[in-house]
């Protein structure tokens, strides 16, 4: 049976097209990029770039040190020959301990060298660390883990740290989360025996700063609890603190304080800590103490930033508010315990 033809309307498609044609433009609006707090910054330890001259200075300096160097070599020469002039026993004794003289001198330079060496490896790697963090940059990533396993990879005292980060980072693919791991196994315990030794070098310079009768006592105390402090933290973060390397560290604090501001004290500051107007108080000498153990404790922590191959996610200055309380408190008993050094044997310390 045949059906005539008919006329149907869609329903669904005459609403998609008067929906068509009465729909507004669609409205996009674009939410704005939320600051990435997790940045790390470089510590700025070196002075800005000046433009190049001709090192005069330098090349008086060097050769005024190779006419000297001559000189002694001179000097020691026609003294063993003198020597050998008046018996062979003499003239070879003299000559061993020359040779000896020298092997000592070639070993103080070798070190001197490594401690510099060592020191610009650490800055390379705050380097390469801020780039994994900021950048997600594999091959930093992986050029930091080679140099934390070349510096930490012999610590006695690291060794279940490195052995964790060896099982977990294997695991972990994001070149930052692996960073981040390292940081918290490695650098926290380093952090919290940087914090004693600051607390302990503070406590020190404050109480005898308070007892020292004369101001140039004071000033040679200081320098040499500042210079003892950044040898300390060196060698906690695996530097090899040499001479020459102690006073480029130094020259890296003090610029780093000058950019960061770090020298910037003030009553208020002292007074948020101490309570306000104790000091007014108490006598002007322990005032004087407190403002010392202030200063040491701030370049303490600025060491700990260029010391540090990670640099720190949080800022330094958080910290300084906890040592001050302890500055102006008594040290505790087991203070003397916190003198242990960070690894047996240090090479640094010989």
């Amino acid at each position: 049976m045949s059906r005539k033809p008919q006329a149907f309307v869609l329903e669904d498609d005459k609403a998609a097209h008067t929906d068509k044609k009465a729909s507004p433009r669609a409205h996009v609006e674009f939410a704005p990029e939320s600051e990435n707090q997790d940045l790390v910054v470089v510590p700025p330890a070196g002075v800005e770039a000046k433009p190049r001259r001709m090192p005069w200075l330098t090349i008086l300096v060097s050769a005024l040190a190779t006419l000297v160097m001559m000189a002694a070599g001179a000097a020691v020469t026609q003294m063993v020959e003198d020597f050998f002039t008046r018996s062979a026993l003499l003239g070879w004794t003299a000559l061993a301990v020359a040779g000896i003289a020298g092997f000592a001198a070639l070993a103080i330079i070798a070190r001197e060298i490594w401690g510099l060496v060592r020191l610009n490896k650490i800055e390379g790697m705050q380097e390469l660390a801020a780039r994994a963090i900021n950048l997600d940059e594999q091959k930093a990533a992986r050029a930091l883990e080679d140099g934390l396993r070349s510096i930490y990879g012999s610590r006695t005292d690291l060794a279940w740290p490195m052995k964790e980060f060896a099982a977990l980072g294997g695991d972990i693919i994001d070149p930052r989360d692996r960073v981040l791991l390292a940081d918290r196994l490695l650098m926290e315990p380093l952090d919290e025996a940087a914090h004693r030794i600051i607390a302990r070098r503070a406590c020190r310079v404050t109480l005898l700063t308070t007892v020292t009768p004369a101001a140039a006592l004071d000033i040679l105390f200081v320098a040499s609890q500042n210079l003892g402090l950044l040898r300390e933290l060196a060698a906690l973060y695996g530097g090899r603190p040499s001479t020459l390397s102690t006073l480029q560290l130094a020259r890296m604090v003090i610029t780093h304080l000058a950019v960061t501001g770090g020298l910037a004290l003030s009553d208020s500051l002292i007074q948020h800590v101490v309570g306000k107007g104790l000091l007014g108080r108490l006598s002007a000498r322990f005032g004087e103490g407190a403002v010392n153990g202030i200063l040491t404790s701030r370049i303490g922590l600025a060491a700990m930033d260029v010391c540090r191959p990670i640099p720190a996610r949080t800022p330094a200055r958080e910290a300084l508010g906890k040592l001050l309380r302890e500055i102006v408190s008594f040290p505790p008993k087991n203070s003397s315990d916190d003198a242990r050094k960070p690894e047996s044997g240090n090479p640094a310390e010989s």
